[in-house]
């Protein structure tokens, strides 16, 4: 495939600033899409899930030089799903889980064109150090991370002081596992800079 026009189907600043580091001209479109998924579903394979159901929506209007990407992630703790908090004490719930102890970030992508689609996961294991109350507050009070899976962005202030290992990919934590689409581009899609 010639360079492709990548269509992103996220309104994700992070992701948008990702998909504009690997290079490749692209565009936001976004398609609405209820993101559910059966409850019966391991928690490893939600975001794939939810990666090709947010594909769906575009089956028939993707261009012959468009290839869209779409994606989800998750935060796992003791094999549960922690989504975006509802609130100022929804998300001191999630910090406080995830103080002291190490979860998975789960992101499922699906890349589409109109000849194949293809879908993968990748996973980022992430330890936490422990944080106090006043570091918990200070921070939901300071970057209000309810748009974020798990309570936080690795990216902001908590990620400094209180993130002290990392196992996998940073960029996946973020919320796109940018080395691994960059590389199924080139493989699958023939797709290079």
């Amino acid at each position: 495939m010639d360079k492709p026009i990548i269509v992103l189907a996220s309104k994700s600043p992070r992701r948008q600033a990702l998909v504009k580091e690997m290079g490749f001209p692209f565009e936001v479109r976004i398609k609405e899409v209820e993101e559910k998924y059966p409850s019966v579903l391991p928690s490893l394979e939600v975001p794939i899930y939810l990666a090709e159901l947010k594909s769906k929506p575009f089956s028939t209007s993707l261009h012959d030089n468009e290839l869209l990407l779409t994606s989800d992630t998750v935060v796992i703790y003791n094999d549960l799903i922690l989504g975006k908090p509802k609130d100022k004490g929804d998300a001191q719930r999630m910090l406080r889980s995830l103080s002291g102890k190490s979860h998975k970030v789960v992101t499922g992508v699906c890349l589409t064109s109109n000849s194949h689609s293809i879908s993968f996961s990748e996973t980022t294991v992430v330890h936490f150090s422990d944080l106090t109350e006043r570091e918990i507050d200070y921070y939901i009070d300071k970057y209000q991370p309810f748009d974020k899976a798990g309570a936080y962005g690795i990216q902001e202030w908590i990620g400094a002081i209180g993130i002290h290992k990392i196992e996998g990919c940073y960029y996946n934590v973020m919320g796109l596992p940018v080395n691994k689409i960059y590389s199924v581009l080139r493989g699958e899609f023939g797709v290079t800079i």
